[in-house]
């Protein structure tokens, strides 16, 4: 079981965790917990760094930042405790997580629970600290934002539990954000396929790591509510009717991302692979990428970043890069949105893109950029009509509840 931030977010919804955890273990299963930590504690330590530092070094603010949820574990264990369940608090390097050495986003190496295996035998309920690790130089590391999924899904997989619940603020999967689509519904099951798309393209939660892990491995998980305990949404690798197999599951929209246009490059080979090759060293995580057809010998080349690579972006391309390039100059802009269509379905339905292109230029919503995978196709438009762009193809495609 992993509870996220706002699950634990004060001493009151910790006291409801550690009874759920307790009924759980009155029904003869055996409970490993994970635990974020507790609320916007990540972020108030975030703020602090930036009060005390500019430099702010990897390896301090991995240091830094596990310190919630060492705190959440820590806590945890005794509201177990008052309700007479023995449990055992670690944390991540403790819990036997190694990972590589890349400071403030981490990779899980390899895993040995043997203490976790350990207080399981005793009958304690182990609480580990979620999103962090130890590295091979023996450093603490942090697995990035979402990452208590991620550690999460690879201790059931290790451990070869029968679920991971992964538990939080919203009651499951929803066929678009209910916040922008009010007649949004939760799904009973989704395809690992569906929702690593779902999760790639906007769709908050559950991490987009913890699902690859989870596909990769076949661990079984579910998706659900903190605080109605309702059932939530089962992730399955197919479905089991596939005569029932719907052609839209969902539509996601992302409205944190940039356009960057490079424009007047030499149409020769090599240039792509240059250039996209300094991106990737400099840490930029490219997504979309459209090139124009040459005219004239020289071409443009558009790609999506998230907004907060913007600045890396920049640096790499501003001066000997864009010379060698031969390009007349850099355009990004910052007011595109993205607007997608999941479903497994498609991939034997012709004509879903089509009726998505109708259905947007229908409400005006003029196509900047198109991308398609084999379960999705997703469209880049003004970001002040994504949610207008989301609320309609909800209907378009009859997936507004009844």
């Amino acid at each position: 079981m992993k509870f996220g931030g706002t699950s634990v977010g004060n001493a009151e919804r910790m006291r409801a965790v550690a009874d759920h955890v307790a009924r759980a273990q009155r029904r003869g299963h055996k409970v490993v917990l994970v635990v974020s930590a507790m609320g916007k504690e990540t972020d108030e330590l975030l703020r602090l760094a930036d009060l005390v530092s500019k430099t702010q070094p990897g390896r301090e603010m991995d240091m830094l930042i596990t310190a919630g949820e060492r705190k959440a574990c820590a806590l945890m264990c005794m509201a177990l405790a008052d309700i007479g369940v023995e449990a055992h608090s670690f944390t991540g390097s403790q819990a036997g997580f190694l990972t590589d050495t890349n400071h403030e986003n981490a990779k899980i190496l390899e895993i040995n629970p043997s203490r976790v295996v350990e207080a399981i035998d005793q009958g304690a309920v182990p609480v580990v600290a979620g999103s962090q690790g130890v590295s091979a130089n023996k450093n603490v590391t942090f697995l990035g934002r979402g990452g208590s999924d991620t550690t999460a899904v690879a201790l059931a997989q290790v451990l070869k539990a029968d679920l991971c619940e992964l538990y939080t603020d919203v009651s499951g999967v929803f066929s678009a954000d209910p916040r922008v689509v009010l007649k949004a519904q939760k799904m009973s099951t989704i395809t690992f396929d569906e929702l690593l798309e779902m999760t790639a393209t906007g769709c908050p939660k559950p991490a987009m790591r913890s699902v690859e892990v989870a596909h990769n491995y076949q661990v079984p998980l579910h998706v659900r509510s903190a605080f109605t305990w309702e059932p939530g949404t089962h992730v399955v690798q197919e479905y089991e009717d596939n005569m029932e197999q719907p052609i839209i599951r969902a539509v996601t929209h992302e409205t944190s991302e940039a356009k960057v246009t490079v424009r007047g490059v030499t149409d020769r080979p090599g240039v792509s692979a240059q250039l996209f090759r300094h991106l990737a060293e400099a840490g930029a995580n490219v997504d979309m990428i459209v090139q124009n057809v040459s005219t004239a010998g020289c071409t443009d080349i558009s790609f999506t970043i998230p907004n907060e690579d913007v600045d890396k972006v920049a640096v790499v391309l501003d001066g000997p890069l864009l010379e060698s390039l031969d390009a007349t100059d850099v355009i990004t802009d910052k007011t595109i949105g993205r607007v997608s269509l999941i479903g497994a379905g498609m991939k034997s339905n012709p004509g879903v893109a089509a009726k998505m292109f109708e259905v947007l230029a229908d409400n005006g919503i003029n196509i900047d950029m198109i991308s398609t995978s084999a379960i999705r196709v997703s469209c880049v438009v003004d970001v002040e009509k994504v949610e207008d762009a989301v609320v309609v193809l909800h209907t378009a495609f009859g997936l507004d509840a009844a």
